[in-house]
């Protein structure tokens, strides 16, 4: 296990979403535009637009979505709090359009959404699985840890023979904690 440490001196200032976009919760209407980010993201495992319908109904409390101007979702982040681990939220895929990326769209989103769940349930734990070799998604988690002033744990949660005939990487498990939301 491999921890980064934050030093909560730099905290930096969270992430807003760029003017002209929103960050709302989905509804079951947002399932097929999630799918579609999905897919185009080319670095999640898409899943069948069934789920995404699924989710939006059903986790739409522990998800979120950023729109723009005309209300098309341009951007999302599904999660729900463990079960087992009542004071974790954990991150299952986050996509953004092409089109805002590099505007800290992201990190917004994570941001937003964390704090909404903190609200309704005491999280003290953010966690996400990340494939070896995704900087992108890297960097991402590692800046929300500095702005939280939260350390980085990771190992290997999933190894790749758990995902038989798909030549599948292994799924990093990133736990970010202990949160100061």
């Amino acid at each position: 296990m491999t921890t980064a440490h934050a030093d909560p001196a730099q905290l930096r200032t969270p992430p807003r979403p760029p003017s002209g976009l929103r960050i709302d919760s989905p509804g079951p209407h947002d399932g097929p535009a999630l799918w579609q980010l999905a897919r185009e993201a080319k670095t999640l495992d898409v899943n069948s637009v069934y789920s995404y319908l699924l989710w939006c109904r059903d986790f739409a409390g522990t998800s979120a979505v950023v729109r723009d101007r005309t209300g098309q979702a341009v951007g999302f982040v599904t999660g729900y709090v463990r079960p087992d681990a009542p004071s974790t939220l954990l991150i299952w895929q986050i996509a953004v359009a092409e089109s805002v990326r590099g505007l800290g769209v992201a990190g917004a989103l994570l941001d937003a959404l964390s704090l909404r769940v903190a609200t309704q349930h005491d999280i003290d734990c953010l966690e996400t699985t990340i494939t070896p070799g995704n900087v992108a998604s890297e960097r991402l988690f590692a800046s929300y840890a500095e702005r939280h002033g939260a350390q980085v744990e990771r190992e290997v949660l999933f190894p790749a023979e758990q995902f038989p005939g798909y030549g599948h990487e292994p799924e990093v498990l990133h736990r970010v904690a202990p949160l100061s939301l």
